[in-house]
């Protein structure tokens, strides 16, 4: 099972979903320092102690990740942050 399992529904069409994963992968990644790429729908994203994935489908986008130990120390952080993001691009839940 991963470490962060965050679902959050949305209303927007799929071109535009992406585009909103986009940013909040590039915000993430600049407070996180982490690489991403896009492969189909799915964004996967990665640094040392971290791996994980954003699944864009119609009307949900569903977050993964994988944290190493150290990580696993701020994983309230982490969701909370990426929770946040998610609420500001897609509105609450």
């Amino acid at each position: 099972m991963p470490s962060i399992d965050i679902r959050h529904k949305h209303a927007k069409p799929v071109k535009e979903a992406k585009v909103a994963v986009t940013e909040v992968a590039a915000e993430i990644s600049k407070k996180f320092d982490l690489t991403y790429d896009w492969k189909g729908n799915v964004l996967h994203f990665q640094r040392s102690g971290v791996n994980g994935q954003i699944a864009l489908e119609k009307g949900l986008v569903h977050v993964t990740a994988e944290l190493g130990f150290l990580l696993s120390l701020l994983k309230p952080a982490v969701e909370q942050e990426i929770q946040k993001r998610l609420v500001q691009h897609f509105g609450t839940a």
